[in-house]
């Protein structure tokens, strides 16, 4: 238990700095250090007061939710390909599904950069959502699948044999039991899509998402709007994912 816990606090004591300083009174080209600390509220009243920044975390919103909805209904429909049908090549599928988590991502990003090139196809919001959609689909597949392995094919027997036909069954008792696995697999699709740095720099032209603008800004002077932007965004992850644990929490209860 004191290991475990070292280790939570050496995860969250980053974490715990970004929040530190987001409520610095500080200005752009500021030391990045707690030293003469003064807090102030200013930036949590005005977080897309740096030039560029909003435009650029809701491209990054609009682009994550883009390839987090392809990559789970792909990935959902492939979980149940693999998971429920003996077809010709479904070993070496399972395997080819684990490559782009195996791959760096330099690779997957300069390959995605050679084959757009190849085909013809301008570089931009558009390429950027189908490479996420390519890296994020086989988290999905192996998400959803665990789920449906372990789903207790009797359940759907005796839908059927109590006279429901395959889309009730699907409906009424096959989603409900792996929908936790699909929103597990939405939520870690979004979280990798949003912060994805290497394949999006390989394949965004000119368009500038909200980890190109924070590698950007470093280079100049980290906004303080960044820091409470960041900081935000790992509270509502965090009150997403203790919601979602209320129900069992309740039942344990």
């Amino acid at each position: 238990m004191a290991v475990g816990l070292l280790v939570l606090l050496y995860l969250f004591v980053p974490i715990a700095v970004v929040a530190a300083m987001s409520f610095r009174d500080a200005g752009r080209n500021a030391p990045y250090t707690l030293q003469n600390y003064k807090f102030t509220w200013e930036h949590w009243a005005n977080p897309f007061g740096a030039a560029g920044i909003g435009h650029a975390f809701w491209l990054s919103i609009g682009i994550a939710l883009l390839a987090t909805i392809g990559a789970t209904i792909l990935g959902t429909l492939m979980s149940f390909a693999l998971a429920r049908h003996r077809f010709r090549g479904r070993a070496a599928t399972n395997t080819l599904i684990f490559l782009p988590m195996a791959t760096p991502e330099i690779v997957m990003g300069s390959s995605l950069l050679a084959l757009f090139v190849a085909s013809g196809v301008p570089l931009g919001f558009w390429t950027i959502v189908i490479a996420h959609v390519m890296f994020c689909l086989s988290f999905v597949v192996v998400t959803v699948k665990a789920r449906l392995a372990g789903l207790d094919p009797r359940l759907q027997e005796a839908a059927m044999d109590l006279y429901a036909d395959e889309t009730q069954t699907f409906l009424r008792i096959t989603l409900p039991l792996i929908m936790p696995g699909i929103v597990a697999a939405a939520l870690l699709s979004f979280s990798l899509s949003f912060d994805d740095f290497i394949v999006t720099n390989f394949n965004s032209g000119t368009v500038v998402t909200f980890p190109m603008y924070v590698w950007g800004a470093a280079q100049r002077g980290i906004p303080p709007q960044i820091n409470v932007i960041g900081t935000a965004m790992f509270v509502i992850s965090f009150l997403v994912v203790l919601i979602g644990q209320l129900p069992r929490l309740r039942r344990k209860a």
